[in-house]
């Protein structure tokens, strides 16, 4: 029971700083969902960043990393948001700005994931 509220907690953390990025103005005739790529690509930077360090180092906690990844990753990122975008785009004629969304989302997720590994050392 402890661990669903440490991921509840985590999860709400990460939500909240996901509705506060989406708060960030930009100019209305910008079409590309800048803000929920960036949202993922953090996180999968931030994800990377604690699976190895959880991987290499008894100093982080299992509650830690569960809080962490689980918890704040998990309501942080917004894949199903990210989905729902590139459908959008290509239901309204964008399809050159879907297929490049998608393609910078899982590369630059990849990409980035395995960055946050080398920053732990890994």
């Amino acid at each position: 029971m402890l661990n669903c509220l440490i991921v509840t907690l985590g999860g709400g953390l990460g939500a909240c700083a996901r509705y506060l990025i989406g708060l960030i103005p930009l100019k209305e005739a910008f079409t590309f969902p800048v803000k929920t790529l960036l949202i993922n690509l953090l996180g999968c930077f931030v994800i990377g960043l604690i699976a190895a360090l959880a991987s290499k180092t008894s100093s982080l906690s299992p509650k830690t990393v569960l809080f962490i990844k689980t918890g704040i990753c998990g309501g942080f990122t917004t894949f199903s948001t990210f989905a729902l975008e590139s459908e959008g785009l290509i239901k309204s004629g964008h399809l050159g700005l879907a297929l490049l969304y998608v393609a910078l989302s899982l590369a630059g997720g990849i990409a980035l994931v395995l960055a946050g590994q080398i920053v732990a050392g890994e």
